[in-house]
């Protein structure tokens, strides 16, 4: 695979009319060619054409109505934008829970605090042909926290984190479970727009998440928490000296509404190499630089299924996961630091910091 351009960031204010339509419009090429990618993708892991995907994407509107019905006015400026239908850019901000009750990625995501910091990182493992419709959103709104957002174009969120010190990360999860709250990509945006880490927290316990998946939350004063999300009661997995840890797999040891995952068999073992990584960190007993936690993103041990995810042939094609972007996440200094494209390869790092 070519080595992907350097990312810019795309900077929107204004009501949500208009953060969405400059999203639209700034990302067309970007969004038309994520709507081709989802549709061959729901294609080959659920044998969805794009019109049945659309029917199936209809239900969660009344959801987003009841939970969160602002980023909807989003949603429309983006179609608006980007010159499709809002159908469309809904399916795009619901294709987890359309596609990924049946198929997961990758994903390797931690925390770690110590030493006055408080860190998030993962790796985002993906399908290979959506490397080039990766976008950094730079978000000021005219009710919520400024935000940046690192996802797909025509999304309205995905990994990133807040002026209030609020960050998320994210990790697919394989299940066949889905019901009522909120999409998964919706839900993230919500927790960006947080002012406090409680009111991060009550989106998963409050309006729910409609599908599983991990929501990794921490804020600048070190208080961490993974959250295992579903329709029901999320499982919690607090710091253990201060890490915390996860890929496609559910492993919280109390959950009072437990679901059924299918994970693939790397999500273990890389689990426990990622743990062993941390292990050589914890509790931390000096500051650490962002170039450590890039190392640790670009592992390579049990390769190809490790941290670091390459090509790998042996895998049946519509299941190849590859690592699209890296980030390093200082909350206690509100910056975020992106590689995109496998970090052991990226020699270019963009950085920005929140006021």
């Amino acid at each position: 695979m070519t080595q992907p351009s350097p990312l810019s960031v795309t900077r929107l204010a204004g009501s949500r009319q208009q953060i969405g339509e400059a999203h639209g419009r700034q990302h067309r090429p970007l969004i038309h060619r994520s709507l081709a990618v989802y549709s061959r993708l729901f294609h080959d892991f659920v044998g969805l054409s794009w019109a049945a995907a659309r029917r199936q994407a209809e239900p969660f509107q009344g959801m987003i109505e009841k939970g969160f019905p602002a980023i909807l006015d989003e949603m429309e400026g983006i179609a608006r934008g980007a010159g499709v239908e809002f159908l469309d850019i809904l399916v795009l901000n619901c294709r987890s829970e359309i596609a990924l009750t049946q198929a997961s990625g990758g994903c390797s995501a931690f925390a770690l605090q110590g030493q006055g910091q408080q860190w998030l990182a993962q790796n985002w493992d993906w399908r290979a042909d959506q490397l080039d419709n990766v976008v950094v959103l730079h978000i000021q709104g005219e009710t919520a926290p400024q935000l940046v957002s690192v996802g797909e174009a025509g999304m309205v969120a995905k990994i990133g984190l807040n002026a209030a010190g609020i960050g998320v990360c994210l990790n697919a999860i394989r299940s066949r479970t889905c019901g009522e709250g909120l999409p998964i990509h919706v839900a993230l945006r919500k927790i960006l727009e947080s002012p406090d880490l409680p009111s991060a927290l009550a989106v998963a316990t409050h309006d729910r998440v409609c599908s599983p998946a991990h929501f990794l939350l921490a804020s600048a004063d070190g208080e961490a928490m993974g959250l295992e999300v579903q329709p029901g009661e999320p499982g919690r997995i607090a710091p253990r000296q201060g890490a915390v840890s996860h890929t496609n797999h559910l492993y919280a040891a109390e959950v009072a509404c437990p679901v059924q995952d299918f994970p693939r068999p790397d999500s273990r073992p890389r689990l426990a190499r990622l743990d062993a990584l941390l292990a050589e960190h914890t509790p931390l007993q000096e500051p650490l630089e962002e170039a450590a936690l890039f190392e640790i993103l670009s592992d390579h041990h049990h390769a190809p299924l490790a941290i670091c995810r390459h090509f790998n042939p042996d895998q049946p094609a519509e299941e190849r996961m590859e690592t699209l972007f890296s980030v390093v996440m200082a909350l206690h200094e509100r910056r975020l630091a992106l590689r995109h494209g496998k970090p052991c390869e990226t020699t270019h790092t963009l950085t920005l910091q929140l006021a």
